[in-house]
């Protein structure tokens, strides 16, 4: 039985990327004959005191023992037949781990699903980003056998470091995922979004949108945010709901307009479009930002929509909340999108065929 070893920071079920990117896939492939094993660093105690202010000693702290850790998971590895790191081994700018996991001699999966090569740091750890270095991005993505790109943007990039590149995106399990109908008139309208701390000032930027909507249709909609981090603006009513992995699906089935706002920049064109692909296997309509893999998610009129100026958020939002039939339309025509093109039964075996072909060629 080929034995997989996933690198990452996070805890299983932890994290978005990995859940969906590898965690979702394993009973498939586990099937089919393969053991998993995850290497992580973060346990949950550690969560709050790494991604909140100050906390330098337990920061300290967390980062000696996650160096012991990898140091174990470097010995660990050579007991495998794959390897999948995702993002990156460490924290900082070292890619010290990622070409010590090399030297194993088992063949190597880079897989990543944002522009790493961007300096991005979290709110509570801004005075340490001199540790950070984007630029070790190109480094791994030199020393690894095979690299996993989330979308054709951050595939292109990769290309300049690595020649064995390819393209999956990030996909959903439409069984998990079902389509949940509105009921229609009878209650508030909920535009909804749904992100982490670390993206919810996306939509903080874009709260005078959101205010002009709730202002011309006041208490006909609902404005609902599902976070770990709430959203407070003056002015703004929201109701902000707690994400919790078990309750997941049923706070995004309260949605009637599910939306994803994004900065022009690269950092959003290397973003993947989880959350549109969240809110359509829902069968939700959605209003998405006109940039990176939303422009390919999204046929504009057909099974959602896409928009750049406030100007444009504004009326597709209106279009969709006095519209009961569009948003049942376009929501069905999402569904339909992610069941044929973003599901995981779509791409599960593609993973199963790179993962034979890669340890043959080692063997």
């Amino acid at each position: 039985m080929p034995r997989v070893l996933f690198i990452a920071a996070h805890r299983p079920d932890r994290s978005p990327s990995q859940r969906y990117r590898f965690e979702q896939f394993v009973p498939y492939w586990e099937q089919h004959g393969f053991s998993f094993e995850q290497a992580w660093l973060l346990e949950e105690e550690d969560d709050a005191r790494f991604y909140s202010a100050g906390n330098l000693f337990a920061k300290g702290v967390i980062f000696l023992k996650g160096i012991r850790r990898r140091m174990a998971h470097i010995k660990w590895a050579q007991e495998f037949d794959l390897i999948i790191v995702q993002r990156e081994a460490f924290m900082t700018g070292s890619t010290y781990f990622e070409r010590a996991l090399y030297k194993t001699g088992v063949p190597v999966v880079f897989d990543f699903d944002d522009a790493i090569w961007l300096m991005d740091v979290s709110d509570g750890n801004r005075r340490l980003s001199w540790l950070k270095d984007p630029g070790k991005t190109d480094r791994i993505l030199g020393h690894v056998h095979h690299v996993i790109a989330g979308n054709e943007f951050l595939a292109e990039y990769a290309r300049k470091h690595n020649k064995s590149v390819e393209v999956i995106p990030t996909v959903i399990n439409t069984e998990k995922y079902r389509s949940a109908v509105s009921t229609g008139n009878s209650r508030p309208i909920v535009i909804g979004w749904t992100g982490s701390r670390t993206t919810i000032g996306h939509l903080k930027a874009s709260v005078g949108m959101l205010k002009d909507v709730q202002e011309k249709y006041g208490k006909a909609i609902q404005i609902r945010v599902i976070s770990d981090r709430p959203l407070e603006e003056p002015g703004l009513e929201v109701l902000n709901v707690p994400w919790r992995s078990a309750t997941e699906v049923e706070d995004l089935a309260d949605l009637d307009i599910g939306i994803m706002p994004l900065p022009d920049n690269d950092w959003s064109r290397g973003k993947c479009g989880f959350k549109g692909l969240q809110y359509m296997a829902m069968g939700k309509a959605v209003v998405l930002q006109d940039i990176g893999a939303n422009k390919v998610i999204v046929q504009h009129g057909v099974n959602g929509y896409l928009a750049s100026s406030r100007e444009e958020w504004v009326d597709r939002l209106e279009d969709l909340i006095s519209d009961n039939d569009l948003r049942t339309r376009m929501g069905t025509a999402a569904r339909r999108t992610i069941e044929e093109k973003w599901s995981v039964i779509a791409w599960r075996d593609r993973y199963l065929e790179l993962f034979n072909k890669l340890i043959a060629e080692n063997r």
